[in-house]
């Protein structure tokens, strides 16, 4: 149950951890000391002021006549140094004025009922340095003015302040302190999700607590062995490239040389899916890290596709805003949605490809009308050299390679791309990068 209400984030969940329980310290702290407070300071005060007036309303009421009752009132002054007059015919208020701070109201209210068997009001609220008090006789009310200070101490809220102060500069210290421990750890997350998008922060650095700097070295030293193995395979691809390409240059001088004939044709047709099946491999295990991310406009890019399709005898419709700019490898980007389209025109008479921006992503998205695939072998569809010749035209040729370039190229932005149905009849390639 508590795992619905605690924070998620890192920063929340520590401020939770060390920030928390300085408050429930300082609340309880709080609580213990002004229970005894007022038990011991407070009350004996209150105490000493509640039996003072109960002396005097007992003597007051056994004083005789009137010059009695005058001796009671000026010992009460110059002796306990409280203020008293009678009010005849009076009745007390039924309720009492109560102050802000509910704990000196409700020691005094104890200490009071215990001292006086009559009827009593009191009035913390009225008087800036006094406390008033009212005690019920038979012939009226007996008003008391006793000095606050008499009553109860008043110091607490200065103790209060410097509770609050000391608390809050506690706090902002852990605010502090924590901000910069967790600013280590956004950093890193910064750069790894970079380095997924194919981005790279060369002035990262670790730093941070030891633990922190740790993971960031791992980081760095991954990174570097993930460069190191692209470059690696790179260059190896290249060679052979190189190594492929000479034999085949040799053979199709050859062919040119020959006389025409029927196995001389086959032949050229062999030699030139050779060479293009070692360009779509090389297209697909290309270094794509090489270029790097820049804002471009995504119409322009899809203009410069629709004129590729035109020439190669397409139509291609679009339907795109009139500008929609994003962060990315436009060459690698290019080749992806040139891949989804060329795919769409081999098994369609009709693609659209069109472009919407969602909340901090894009979504690039191309239909078509043809047979479409079936949803169980949306994943296959996806595997390197795999062709699904029983849902797509076995007549059509290639290597299977078109839709895992458009994946590598799609996840290596940090994103991804779907298949499903389109609304035309055929099959849609939804891509979802990030913008």
């Amino acid at each position: 149950m508590l795992r619905d209400f605690t924070p998620k984030g890192l920063y929340a969940r520590t401020l939770l951890i060390v920030v928390l329980p300085i408050f429930i310290m300082q609340a309880v702290v709080t609580y213990i000391f002004f229970n005894r407070h007022w038990e011991e300071v407070s009350g004996n005060l209150s105490g000493n002021a509640a039996g003072d007036i109960a002396l005097v309303t007992q003597l007051y009421r056994q004083a005789g006549n009137d010059a009695a009752r005058e001796q009671v009132t000026s010992l009460a002054r110059e002796d306990l140094d409280i203020a008293i007059r009678f009010e005849e015919g009076g009745v007390i208020p039924p309720k009492d004025k109560r102050g802000i701070f509910a704990v000196n109201s409700s020691t005094l209210d104890k200490r009071l009922s215990e001292a006086l068997a009559q009827p009593y009001w009191y009035n913390i609220a009225g008087y800036k340095n006094y406390v008033e008090i009212r005690v019920q006789l038979d012939e009226g009310f007996l008003v008391f003015l006793v000095l606050r200070e008499r009553v109860y101490t008043d110091n607490a809220w200065l103790f209060i302040l410097w509770l609050i102060g000391a608390t809050c500069l506690l706090g902002y210290v852990s605010l502090v302190f924590m901000r910069n421990q967790i600013r280590s750890i956004t950093r890193l997350a910064k750069a790894a999700e970079a380095f997924g998008r194919g981005k790279d922060i060369p002035e990262y650095k670790p730093s941070g607590a030891r633990e922190v700097r740790a993971a960031g070295a791992a980081f760095l030293a991954m990174r570097q062995r993930i460069k190191r193995y692209v470059n690696q395979r790179t260059s190896m691809l290249a060679g052979v490239s190189h190594d492929l390409r000479t034999p085949l240059t040799r053979m199709k001088l050859a062919l040119a040389m020959m006389p025409e004939g029927e196995d001389t044709h086959e032949l050229k047709a062999d030699v030139n899916e050779m060479e293009r099946m070692l360009d779509e491999y090389l297209a697909f295990a290309g270094n794509q890290a090489q270029e790097e991310p820049i804002l471009f406009d995504l119409r322009n890019l899809a203009d410069e596709i629709v004129a590729d399709t035109e020439r190669g005898g397409h139509q291609l419709r679009v339907d795109l805003p009139e500008s929609l700019e994003m962060d990315a490898r436009r060459h690698a980007l290019k080749r992806a949605i040139a891949n989804l389209v060329s795919n769409g025109f081999k098994h369609a008479k009709n693609v659209l490809l069109s472009a919407a921006r969602d909340e901090n992503f894009v979504e690039i998205t191309v239909d078509d009308d043809g047979p479409g695939i079936p949803p169980e072998q949306y994943d296959e569809a996806f595997k390197p050299f795999s062709r699904l010749d029983e849902a797509r035209n076995q007549n059509i040729a290639g290597v299977g390679l078109g839709l895992a370039v458009v994946r590598d190229v799609a996840r290596a932005h940090g994103g991804d791309v779907t298949l499903c149905v389109a609304p035309m009849g055929g099959l849609r390639a939804v891509m979802r990068l990030p913008g």
